[in-house]
């Protein structure tokens, strides 16, 4: 297996990060004393942000800096034009000095902007960050502001610790916005089972996301497997990669309902062309156009999908399970790639969800049913097991009906954790231990058209984020998250309760971390406050920088267990309150409203 190289595989190029060196604009000596240390400051961000960041698509995030500092309106206008023609979609300013707030303040109502004040005594440029923050906060154009705990030097030019802290947390954050502006979210089929998650608002895609939603009936696919517009040559050599890579695990069918060996074999061939047909759809194949089929190598420019399956599809037809576990992971027949991110049941908020977190943490992301809430009551009744360690207080089980993304398995390490790591970080043997510990069962029978579901448990001890965005009548979008760890059982204990629900399909333990307050104070408490039947599950703790992206957008967080200091909101978001930070978030997001409008 060899790796792709990194590429944009959507429209439109990446976003980049406009670097606004700002200064006090008079001449005389105060001006000319600063030019040097303002730009260099400029130049210290761009490096760090350029070493340490990457997109997605694996691709380097690029800096613009201005040509010059920014001392008044018309260099304000003039760096405007530049970071336009560049394609910014994010700016940074940075200042150690005072500066003229409302003549040199980066006055673009949909990028995302934050201000590094340098905390130094000579020319304080925490004067102006606190001035420009006001005046940001008074235009309705909010800011995050960025000022280090300790006194500097003038003419240290180092970034400190809290410092880069922050300006990455916001930098990524704010790249994964500008990112989603102006691409898709494709719903192939539409409401499974009456799942309200599956209805696209197209309101909340576009108001809050700068997306446009796309549809296409699950009938193409037929059309596509009939005619054959998909690429011959990968089709063999997917399904030859499949047959090789893919073990089939248990049938639990009673024997009157299980398919025969050539109608399994048919199903193989089916799922890998659905694969196929579902990532043209999202971005297209230049192979289609040599086939005759110019519009459909065109694709929909789909950063996130979601297929219905259930069951206008299932009852005829073999499931997505094998589509969805393939796609969402880091990898394929065609080697190591970016994961696609495609939401089983085509639910579009959790398919966002996972989105936002895939954009934050560079990796694949586990789609999950949140099923049950087991206590240790419950367990020892059932099992006679005595849960200890991190699942003394009770664990949540997260199950999806058949596929979640193979990285989810846990089999990739970092630092001796299992992990689920970016693409271009993942080893042949990382994929192929993922790989070793799947087994693709044959579809349960209320998948009537057959398919394979994907069986693994993930590895225990890999740290996790569960988030969820919902949609509130009156109130519109809502984000709640859980960080917390994966955990493993006994075998014979997890057989017990995984039998209970469905043994062919991807279990995840998960043991949130408790505060011990609110709708933290158990795990129990935690599985009662989730406001849906689904999740999305990212490696890492990642709730800070789901907060600040969430604050970018204007999407209030109603539940998380961060801890204070970790948070990164704009500034304005204080002047709502200080003491009950939730409540003060929820007035912001509505004061300022949706991020596009």
């Amino acid at each position: 297996m060899t790796k792709v190289h990194t590429a944009n595989r959507l429209q439109g190029s990446m976003p980049k990060i406009a670097i606004r060196p700002v200064i006090d604009g008079r001449r005389g000596g105060i001006r000319e004393s600063l030019e040097e240390v303002t730009m260099e400051l400029a130049r210290a961000v761009s490096g760090l942000l350029s070493a340490r960041l990457r997109h997605a698509n694996g691709l380097p995030v690029e800096c613009v800096i201005a040509d010059t500092c920014i001392g008044g309106v018309a260099e304000a206008a003039a760096a405007e034009e530049k970071f336009a023609r560049e394609g910014a979609g994010v700016s940074i300013t940075v200042t150690p000095s005072w500066c003229y707030p409302t003549e040199t303040m980066d006055t673009d109502p949909f990028r995302p902007k934050a201000v590094w004040g340098f905390n130094g005594t000579e020319r304080p440029g925490a004067v102006y960050l606190a001035a420009v923050l006001a005046a940001h906060n008074q235009a309705g154009l909010p800011a995050f502001g960025i000022y280090g705990r300790d006194v500097q030097d003038m003419g240290d030019t180092s970034i400190p610790d809290d410092v880069q802290e922050k300006l990455l947390r916001f930098a990524k954050a704010g790249l994964a916005a500008a990112t989603m502006r102006g691409k898709s979210y494709l719903s192939m089929g539409s409401v499974s089972m009456g799942i309200a998650g599956c209805i696209a608002d197209e309101p909340f895609f576009r108001r809050y996301l700068g997306m446009r939603n796309e549809y296409v009936d699950m009938s193409e696919f037929i059309r596509r497997m009939e005619r054959e517009i998909y690429d011959p040559e990968e089709f063999v050599r997917a399904l030859e990669w499949t047959r090789t890579h893919c073990r089939e695990g248990e049938d639990v069918n009673p024997p009157a309902l299980r398919r025969s060996r050539s109608q399994k074999d048919a199903d193989w061939e089916t799922v890998v062309k659905m694969a196929l047909i579902a990532r043209d759809l999202m971005v297209g194949n230049p192979a289609l156009d040599r086939l005759g089929y110019g519009e459909e190598a065109l694709g929909r420019n789909a950063i996130a999908a979601g297929f219905q399956g259930q069951r206008a599809w299932t009852d005829h037809y073999p499931n997505g399970d094998f589509m969805e576990a393939v796609l969402t992971s880091s990898f394929d027949w065609n080697g190591i790639r970016e994961p696609y991110m495609l939401a089983t049941e085509n639910d579009t908020l959790n398919g966002v969800t996972m989105l936002f977190g895939h954009l934050l943490t560079d990796a694949a992301q586990i789609f999950a049913d949140v099923r049950t809430y087991w206590s240790p009551d419950a367990v020892k009744r059932v099992t006679g097991y005595e849960l200890q360690g991190s699942t003394a207080h009770g664990l949540i089980h997260l199950i999806n009906s058949g596929p979640a993304a193979l990285d989810g398995t846990g089999r990739m390490r970092k630092d001796g954790l299992p992990v689920m790591k970016p693409f271009w970080e993942i080893t042949e043997e990382e994929v192929q231990a993922c790989l070793e510990a799947v087994q693709w069962c044959p579809a349960v029978d209320f998948f009537r058209g057959g398919g394979f579901s994907t069986d693994y448990t993930t590895s225990a001890g890999m740290p996790v984020t569960m988030a969820r965005i919902n949609l509130v009548h009156g109130l519109g979008p809502v984000l709640q998250l859980a960080e917390g760890v994966t955990v493993e059982l006994p075998d014979e204990v997890h057989r017990k309760l995984d039998e209970r629900s469905n043994p062919t399909w991807p279990t995840t333990w998960f043991a949130p971390n408790l505060t011990g307050t609110g709708a933290f104070r158990d795990v129990y408490t935690v599985m009662n406050h989730w406001g849906s039947n689904h999740a999305a599950v990212s490696c890492g703790h990642i709730g800070a920088d789901l907060i600040t992206l969430a604050s970018i957008l204007r999407i209030p967080v109603a539940m998380h267990n961060v801890p204070s200091e970790r948070l990164l909101r704009p500034s304005a978001w204080g002047a709502f309150g200080t003491e009950d930070t939730t409540g003060a978030d929820f007035r912001a997001c509505a004061n300022f409203g949706p991020l596009y409008g």
